[in-house]
């Protein structure tokens, strides 16, 4: 079992900036690749960017890519979403979640272990 506690988010302006944490206990937090995802009220769960075990590769949505970077700290259990340049319909609770995959993917079903999410909300 791994256990996925997200923090950092909040109420921002557009143009703003936030960093997302996701603090991770239980198993190997090395062994899982991290992945960010984000609901938007009356819309479906989508991807936002995966980080791989080591770090060393990354992959993002089109629509966060050049703004957004995710990156992780294996001796702190931690994996952050950094989120620059921030939009209205950038909107949405966003989760992080572990896959057991060494890459993880862009389908939420590859990602076995998820946290409670943490609200973002970007005013205009």
């Amino acid at each position: 079992q791994v256990q996925l506690v997200e923090s950092g988010g909040g109420l921002v302006q557009a143009g703003g900036s936030l960093r997302l944490s996701c603090a991770a206990s239980g198993r190997t937090f090395s062994h899982y690749a991290m992945g960010w995802f984000r609901q938007a009220p009356g819309k479906e769960r989508e991807f936002v960017a995966r980080i791989s075990w080591s770090g060393s590769s990354t992959y993002y949505a089109d629509s966060v890519r050049g703004r957004f970077t995710i990156s992780r700290d294996n001796t702190k259990n931690t994996v952050h979403l950094q989120m620059n340049s921030l939009k209205p319909e950038d909107t949405a609770v966003y989760f992080c979640a572990a896959s057991s995959g060494q890459y993880g993917t862009a389908w939420d079903w590859d990602y076995a272990y998820w946290g409670q999410g943490t609200q973002v909300t970007v005013s205009s």
